[in-house]
């Protein structure tokens, strides 16, 4: 991407493409957090987060040599690309470790907080704003997120607050790193490679957890699980996360992080077909408020363009070969 096509993508729309491709992801994200829930049952959560990462190296590997990706160049992504790595390991933990102590509804309920994460550091960092407009759309997919899980009980314990903030901060750590792939030097970096530095370094992150917390995998897993974890690392890990990354490269940040809501939706539905959970007519009014929200989010606002262009041009970063001869 050169430096003009990064300026003029914080204003523009998302293409019919880009929208298909965000319904897709959303869609495979749904879906994999029912595999996650069912792999739990024989691989502790951060050892099968470091499985996943660990079998997701290769998958990248080749799909950035078959687009001729340098891996290894000096361009002057590596401080970015620790960093964000860093991001991406914190953020599975937190929420790993935060579904120890909170339900898995309210964990899916806080966990999309992630989008106003984005809507805040997105003015400051990237030079994008929204309106009012966009800030209710924001609002009403979150309601609708909230309304299709369930609203959280009353009847909460500080165990489950904790839970609940251990998520958010996963959130957070979502948000960052979507962030940071957009705002540094790891905006001209291929896509590849830019999962390739958060996968690679959220490994050590991962299995350090997995040792301190004591996770061991009791007996040979099944071959459905072994299948599942095959999906997680070479359909979700190696391919959607790509994905995404180059769509976030390419389009508004705030924009693609609201299309996220859609995700636990999906979620629910695959819930329902695999696992035979409950649904209701409340689910019904959710889906309806979260795509009102996605509708307002993604509406061109009267006044122009909802997200302004940053003032300043940002450029390419030197090769680190080259500032060192």
């Amino acid at each position: 991407m050169s430096p003009h096509q990064a300026i003029s993508s914080a204003g523009r729309p998302l293409s019919a493409g880009a929208i298909a491709l965000m319904l897709m992801l959303c869609l495979t994200w749904g879906i994999n957090q029912v595999a996650m829930k069912l792999v739990l049952l024989e691989i502790p959560p951060m050892l099968q987060a470091t499985i996943r990462s660990v079998a997701a190296l290769p998958v990248l590997f080749i799909l950035g040599r078959l687009r001729g990706v340098k891996f290894f160049e000096r361009d002057g992504t590596l401080a970015a690309g620790l960093f964000i790595g860093v991001l991406f390991g914190l953020e599975f933990l937190l929420v790993y470790q935060g579904l120890q102590f909170t339900t898995a509804s309210r964990g899916a309920v806080f966990f999309y907080t992630a989008p106003f994460f984005v809507a805040l550091g997105s003015s400051p960092f990237l030079g994008e704003r929204l309106g009012g407009q966009q800030w209710l759309g924001l609002a009403l997919s979150f309601a609708g997120v909230a309304v299709a899980i369930g609203v959280p009980q009353p009847d909460v314990d500080t165990h489950m607050l904790f839970g609940d903030l251990l998520i958010v901060g996963g959130a957070a750590m979502w948000a960052a790193t979507t962030l940071v792939a957009k705002a540094t030097s790891l905006l001209f970096a291929p896509p590849e490679k830019v999962l390739g530095y958060q996968v690679a370094v959220s490994i050590p992150v991962m299995g350090l957890a997995a040792l301190l917390f004591g996770e061991t995998i009791t007996q040979p897993p099944s071959r459905l699980s072994l299948a599942l974890m095959a999906f997680q690392a070479v359909w979700v890990a190696g391919t959607t996360f790509t994905i995404w990354v180059a769509l976030v490269k390419t389009y508004s940040a705030s924009k693609l992080s609201a299309f996220t809501f859609i995700t636990p939706l999906f979620g629910v539905v695959a819930s329902y077909f695999v696992m035979h959970d409950s649904l209701s007519l409340a689910f019904g009014a959710a889906a309806l408020l979260v795509v009102a929200g996605l509708f307002l989010v993604n509406r061109p606002s009267r006044a122009g363009s909802v997200l302004a262009a940053p003032s300043v041009q940002k450029k390419a970063p030197e090769p680190e070969s080259a500032r060192d001869s």
